[in-house]
């Protein structure tokens, strides 16, 4: 019989070694490469080729199956994440910076659930029951139906959520918990990878839909193996920055609904509330038109969301100009700043340049590329933009502005919070009506000029 031997996994890409190492070469992570205790000998170690299975009955892709049922919590945010409710027997992810409001929102959710007629069970391995019981309290849902536990034990939550039939089972947070067939510590790769196979595996076979929590590293990544998220159907990221009150849901992967979806939340004192239009409140502190401010007409999902991008240029003193960014990507801003000195000839070596998207929130849209040149150069030249005016475009290395999706909701978003023009592309198809008027603009050279005569 072969000897069977330990291997050692990357916690941050799951790549498998053969032997310890302090940088992962698949993914060039340091100290994150730490062993797993080997499989034991047995049946399942075996060769499978002396063993016979069943059959597996197979169908054609034209066999029409129902849609999955859905149940609505009465969040209206959480189910446009969710794609429209609960889908039974789904596995969720959840994750988030420590303090971010995790276990505020998925509380409120299971108060709302089990409201609803649903049975909830929530089992928290991180705080004690007390804790728990207070934050409802505080959050006014003390007198909801929701089965409340603390246990780390997989063996013993699997039997309670085999004997209790409950609808929706809450895990807060999958690192904490210990799958004694597993020799080693809770929040290791194999401690972490059983346990939520453990759960999915009882989600399918029960019907019940389970909600994960996940802690997340220090670059915003969930934390263990990234075969969780393959495991589960929807793995959802919480955000939002600690000195705004703004929260952002945002679905990054959903096999019941719309990937990239966002629900908006406000943290207040009596819990989180919902934000029917997000467009106005992260526009709501925008005060009178100033150099360095441009408002960008997004597409969040299946919603037009507007943002306002703020610029700073300012002369540097130091060897090497910095480069603030904060929600937005630093290398689409290093590429526009490229692109605007290469094909429009305005510098920006010797300069400062602070970039900011106002509200907490974060784009990661090419279709920003225009309005983050818009913030630049109306920054650089002090010239404000009009204040009626949205901006949309993705800028190509050649200067060309590329048309993006989704225009006549863009457009019906801005009309709707009063802008009466908008700049896009000029293979744009929509045209402006019902008092919007839109200007297309070929290449940026022409964005420029343009920009330059209106100041």
């Amino acid at each position: 019989m072969s000897k069977i031997t330990a291997s050692f996994t990357c916690t941050a890409c799951g790549a498998v070694h053969k032997k310890w190492a302090g940088r992962c070469d698949a993914c060039g992570a340091w100290n994150a490469i730490v062993e797993e205790a080997p499989l034991s000998a047995g049946p399942a170690s075996k060769s499978l080729g002396t063993a016979r299975g069943r059959r597996i009955a197979l169908s054609t892709l034209a066999t029409e199956e129902a849609p999955p049922p859905r149940a609505a919590s009465g969040l209206a945010e959480f189910d446009r994440v969710l794609g429209g409710g609960l889908v039974p027997a789904s596995a969720i992810l959840v994750g988030g910076d420590p303090g971010i409001g995790k276990s505020t929102l998925l509380l409120q959710a299971a108060a709302s659930f089990a409201r609803k007629g649903l049975k909830c069970l929530y089992i928290s391995g991180e705080e004690a029951s007390a804790q728990v019981r207070m934050r409802a309290t505080r959050l006014g849902l003390a007198d909801a139906p929701v089965g409340l536990a603390t246990e780390t034990n997989l063996r013993d939550i699997l039997t309670t959520l085999d004997a209790e039939r409950a609808d929706l089972a809450i895990i807060d947070s999958v690192q904490t918990l210990w799958a004694d067939m597993v020799e080693a510590a809770p929040g290791s790769v194999a401690q972490v990878r059983a346990a939520a196979h453990e759960l999915v595996t009882f989600a399918k076979r029960r019907g019940t839909a389970v909600i994960l929590v996940g802690h997340v590293t220090k670059d915003g990544q969930i934390a263990g193996p990234r075969v969780v998220e393959h495991m589960v159907d929807c793995v959802l990221y919480f955000e939002g920055e600690r000195g705004h009150q703004f929260r952002i849901l945002r679905a990054v992967k959903n096999r019941f609904g719309p990937a990239d979806e966002i629900g908006v939340f406000e943290m207040t004192g009596a819990g989180l509330a919902e934000v029917a239009n997000p467009s106005a409140l992260f526009l709501s502190e925008r005060g009178q038109a100033s150099p360095g401010s441009a408002v960008f007409a997004g597409i969040e999902g299946t919603r037009p969301v507007l943002t306002e991008i703020q610029a700073l240029v300012a002369p540097s003193s130091l060897g090497t100009p910095r480069r603030t960014v904060v929600g937005l990507d630093a290398g689409r801003l290093s590429t526009i700043l490229a692109v605007l000195e290469a094909r429009c000839g305005i510098p920006f070596a010797g300069m400062d340049v602070f970039l900011n998207v106002a509200g907490g929130m974060k784009v990661s849209e090419p279709a920003a590329d225009l309005a983050v040149a818009a913030a630049l150069l109306s920054s650089r030249e002090d010239v404000a933009l009009p204040p009626d005016m949205v901006v949309f475009g993705e800028i190509s290395l050649s200067g060309a502005l590329r048309p993006v999706s989704q225009t006549e909701n863009r457009l019906k978003e801005a009309r709707k919070l009063g802008f009466s023009q908008a700049v896009a592309p000029d293979r744009t198809k929509a045209e402006g009506d019902q008092g919007m008027k839109l200007r297309k603009m070929p290449d940026l050279v022409t964005f420029v000029g343009d920009l330059f005569a209106a100041g």
